[in-house]
């Protein structure tokens, strides 16, 4: 029995055994099967597959030259001689980039801290001195005469009340003046009152009747006075002409209130009212300022300039305003409200979104999707997207994008926007890739450029020609220049929307 048991013992021992050498053979081969694989390719490729083993996995390959078009393996491009780039489902965290401190301060990035601000609209806009077409008084003669004399006055002469412009004749005025000496030398009251009557109902003046009656004679001729002071518009009679009952002689137009036309562009006419306070300086008057209120705002819009018409009122004791003069008009609408503001500079328009970079204490900058409103001197009310006293970059945002390659980060908050977002998607590919070059040719609205690679593309470098953005990018850029390009990747291809020259001495470009 006892030899039993050993034997026993012995054959689970050996089975033991077996299963461990079993087990280390397997792993070992597994250990050997993998050495291999990884062994037969290079070294670049092997860590490109570890890469690529620890990240997302690929949605798709594309050609950066024609985006547009996706393969579901890798290889050669059919348009270029080059290798097809990879687009990541998951890319690393790329909700912020983290910048050097020393290269913050080479790119010259400065920030601003969002602040609360009164929502009073504060426009300055120009406009030009006119008539005040409420203040125009027409001289009119209301029984048939003829002209004696004229007095020597031409449109535009600035006159005061009681000066004389004309001598009439006026049969009609004669033959009543006769009537009301005969009924006064009658006695009759009532007849008399009658005869009063008829003198006003011809027309003639207070100032003729108080002299027939003072006098006790009556007047061959008549002298027509103007009754305003202002500017002569016109004089429309010359010495001999007959005139006709209730003709115009001649139009006056006062100054002691003047009207100021300004045009104030649609985007900012929400903010002003009638009867808002104005200020005008004029370039006649350095130092001076006039003071006065919109009396209305026109409601026909000037399809042209796209902007409405502001009729301000301004008194004009002294005479010193005179229709045509120019002037700078600042307009402040007040509603006691206050909102969140930045400078105007920080947001980046991409289009369809803006956006703004938002810098914290450990040098990092987040790009924020906002909802900018209106304009507000230099800086713009943010209707969502910020808080009071965050710090926003207001100068080198777009150096940022450079610098630190944001195109992943843009990328992140196209793809988070979410269906009820009030602001439409973009298209993701929105930074721009950089590389350095020297201009071959100019075409047209075409570069041609032997470039360098475009790193953030994965593209080789090689001599290609380029469509340009805008074709002021080019106009002063000449054959054999040393630049440096930014493209952008549209449904046509990689297009050229930023050149900046690497020669100091050479031609400077322009930006868009």
């Amino acid at each position: 029995m006892k030899t039993d048991s050993k034997i026993s013992r012995h054959a689970v021992a050996l089975l033991a055994t077996g299963l461990v050498l079993l087990a280390l053979g397997a792993a070992g081969g597994w250990w050997w099967a993998d050495r291999t694989r990884m062994e037969s390719i290079p070294t670049e490729d092997a860590s490109k597959v570890g890469a690529e083993s620890a990240t997302a996995r690929v949605l798709y390959w594309y050609d950066p030259m024609a985006p547009q078009q996706h393969f579901d393996k890798p290889g050669k491009s059919p348009f270029m001689d080059m290798e097809l780039v990879p687009k990541y489902a998951d890319d690393a965290d790329t909700s912020s980039v983290q910048i050097d401190p020393q290269i913050r301060q080479n790119l010259g990035i400065r920030v601003a801290s969002v602040e609360q601000i009164s929502l009073d609209t504060v426009v300055e806009v120009t406009g030009m001195v006119e008539f005040n077409e409420r203040n125009l008084t027409i001289e009119q003669v209301r029984a048939a005469g003829f002209v004696e004399r004229v007095w020597p006055l031409a449109a535009g002469d600035l006159i005061t009340v009681g000066q004389s412009l004309l001598a009439l004749r006026v049969p009609e005025w004669t033959a009543a003046q006769h009537e009301w000496l005969g009924v006064r030398d009658s006695g009759d009251a009532v007849l008399l009152r009658a005869a009063h009557e008829r003198l006003q109902q011809l027309g003639m003046s207070a100032e003729h009747i108080q002299q027939l009656e003072q006098t006790g004679k009556p007047a061959a001729t008549f002298v027509l006075k103007a009754n305003k002071s202002g500017v002569l518009q016109s004089l429309e009679t010359r010495a001999g002409m007959s005139l006709s009952a209730g003709q115009t002689v001649a139009r006056i137009n006062g100054l002691t209130t003047v009207w100021l036309e300004a045009a104030l562009p649609e985007a900012q006419a929400d903010g002003i009212r009638e009867g808002d306070a104005i200020e005008a300086m004029l370039p006649a008057f350095p130092g001076k300022r006039f003071t006065g209120h919109v009396s209305a705002i026109l409601p026909a819009l000037n399809e042209n300039s796209r902007s409405l018409r502001l009729r301000i009122e301004l008194p004009n004791r002294d005479y010193l305003l005179r229709p045509g003069m120019s002037a700078r008009v600042k307009l402040q609408g007040s509603n006691g409200e206050t909102g969140l503001a930045i400078a105007t500079e920080a947001i980046i328009r991409t289009g369809k979104r803006a956006l703004v970079i938002v810098a914290d204490a450990d040098n990092r900058f987040t790009p924020v999707e906002v909802i900018p409103g209106r304009e507000i001197g230099d800086r713009t009310v943010i209707v969502s997207g910020l808080e009071a006293q965050q710090q926003v970059v207001v100068s080198g945002q777009f150096l940022i994008d450079s610098e630190a390659n944001l195109r992943n980060v843009v990328t992140r908050l196209a793809e988070a926007s979410t269906s009820t977002s009030i602001i439409e998607q973009d298209d993701p590919t929105m930074a721009l890739h950089q590389a350095d070059g020297m201009i071959e040719a100019i075409e047209g609205n075409r570069l041609t450029l032997k470039h360098g690679p475009f790193k953030t593309l994965g593209m080789p470098g090689m001599t290609m020609t380029f469509p340009v953005a805008h074709p002021e990018l080019i106009r002063a850029f000449h054959v054999g220049d040393k630049v440096r390009v930014g493209v952008r990747e549209t449904d046509d291809g990689l297009t050229i929307e930023q050149i900046i020259p690497l020669d100091p001495q050479q031609t400077t470009g322009v930006q868009p």
